[in-house]
């Protein structure tokens, strides 16, 4: 049988995506309840933070997204637009980076909902420090994500929405909880201009870097744009509409957790399912905590699978240049996934959960594989902003959806975006103050960093050596 060419793997896909279902997966990967709970136990000041990331992290990541999406709506995204604008090698370095970047986020969102779902049962907290729990939990969740998307996405997108469902329902149910407590017992936060001014110090600085964490995931849907229906204007619509929720949910939520408990009782493993165990508690409503540990349960399902089955679409089109082995971009005929990159990742991901649970050299492992993701993760941004700015050359094609202001704005907020993110690796890099020995862990996290690099570097010229051995004729 004649394998088909690469390309015509794309036409095996299936446009299963519409405005709704992309909205969807937006807010399922974008709303994560944990980071509310974190911001909101480091005090009023993170308000600001909220905005300053919004306006100078989110809005520009968003507002690149949805013009680049709209210049080249093709499958792979972020990985498509860094080639175009610097080659190949700068393209698979982009998409490498942000696939081993996320694997530790798979493990880390599902204990967070293993946590949470604890609050659920009268007696959860007694198995709250049982790692066979989490991790069976992770290893289960990841089995089911893994195996609905390579049955395709018609069946992996209900999982975008119940986590969708399971973000903003929390998050309504938080304000309301938050409405009751100030009439009944005032504000437990005094907002005052000097509770809500960012202290100037090192540590506040370190603390930006996680709440830029939480406004990362816009630029996923663009991963599967030859799987979405018209994508050159289904994803920019999305993009606002799911914006607009994200940025009022983090910042509304944040306000109405520290209206209902000072930053000092919003603690915990469960975090936001904690905090709201103690405002119902409080209130003589108990029974709220068993619904809203379920919903946040959920909301971690849903944030892994939406960026499991967007961050798999990366390996499947580097494979279709063959920088992979050529299996990774193989469609399966009947369910029209990528099912090869999709089942790969999803293992990936259960190694990662793994190697967090074992012994104390394979943790060693683990926690090396953590700190690289944290510089690793912030690389593919600057070269997305990079592209932005160096894609304006090219003409906007007709009928596209993008930024107001054209050329002069459109490098204007790639410039801010540039420059926030660039700062941000900086602040990454910098050890917490409790960190003993500052100078060792500043060389652990850029030489692990480089050693991932290094390993893609390897990879990609490894590839195209072989590439040069296969054009190259042999004479017997």
């Amino acid at each position: 049988m004649i394998e088909p060419p690469p390309l015509q793997e794309k036409q095996l896909l299936k446009r299963e995506l519409g405005l709704f279902d992309l909205t969807l997966f937006y807010v399922a990967g974008g709303l994560s309840l944990r980071w509310i709970a974190t911001a909101a136990a480091a005090g009023p000041s993170t308000i600001l933070i909220w905005i300053f990331a919004c306006l100078f992290f989110f809005v520009p990541l968003a507002a690149s997204v949805l013009e680049l999406s709209a210049r080249y709506p093709q499958e792979g995204g972020l990985y498509v637009w860094t080639q175009r604008a610097f080659g190949d090698f700068p393209g698979f370095l982009v998409a490498w980076t942000y696939w081993m970047s996320n694997l530790p986020y798979f493990p880390a969102v599902l204990y967070f909902g293993a946590g949470s779902l604890l609050f659920a049962f009268p007696r959860g907290q007694t198995v709250a420090n049982t790692g066979n729990y989490y991790l069976v939990f992770t290893l289960v969740c990841l089995a089911l994500i893994t195996a609905l998307n390579v049955r395709g996405l018609k069946f992996g997108k209900w999982l975008n929405s119940i986590g969708a469902f399971g973000s903003w329902v929390p998050v309504v149910i938080l304000l309301i909880l938050a409405a009751v407590s100030i009439y009944r017992f005032g504000s437990a936060t005094k907002f005052t201009t000097a509770s809500m001014t960012p202290r100037a110090d090192l540590k506040n600085a370190i603390f930006w870097s996680t709440i830029f964490f939480a406004f990362g995931g816009c630029e996923t849907g663009s991963f599967m744009s030859e799987e979405i229906k018209n994508a050159r204007r289904t994803i920019p619509r999305a993009l606002i509409v799911s914006g607009i929720i994200l940025a009022g949910s983090y910042i509304a939520g944040t306000i109405a957790m520290l209206i209902a408990l000072p930053s000092t009782e919003i603690s915990g493993v469960g975090g936001f399912a904690s905090a709201i165990q103690v405002m119902c508690g409080r209130l003589g409503l108990s029974w709220i905590v068993v619904v809203i540990a379920v919903l946040v349960a959920l909301n971690s399902i849903g944030g892994a699978a939406s960026f499991l089955s967007s961050t798999s679409r990366l390996p499947f089109v580097a494979g279709i240049d063959r920088y992979l082995p050529k299996a990774f971009g193989r469609v399966h005929a009947r369910w029209g996934t990528p099912w090869v990159a999709i089942a790969i990742y999803g293992f990936a991901g259960m190694l990662c959960a793994l190697l967090s649970q074992a012994g104390s050299s394979v943790q060693s492992a683990y926690d090396l594989l953590v700190s690289m993701s944290i510089i690793t993760y912030f690389i593919p941004f600057i070269f997305l902003f990079l592209a932005m700015i160096r894609l304006q050359r090219e003409p906007f094609p007709d009928g596209g959806v993008r930024f107001p202001g054209g050329k002069t704005v459109a490098f204007l907020i790639a410039s801010i975006g540039l420059i926030t993110t660039i700062l941000t690796v900086i602040l990454a890099i910098v050890p917490p103050e409790d960190e003993p020995h500052k100078g060792a862990a500043i060389a652990k996290l850029i030489g692990s960093t480089l050693l991932l690099i290094g390993i893609g570097i390897a990879v990609f010229v490894s590839a195209k050596w072989r590439q040069r051995q296969s054009q190259t004729p042999h004479h017997r």
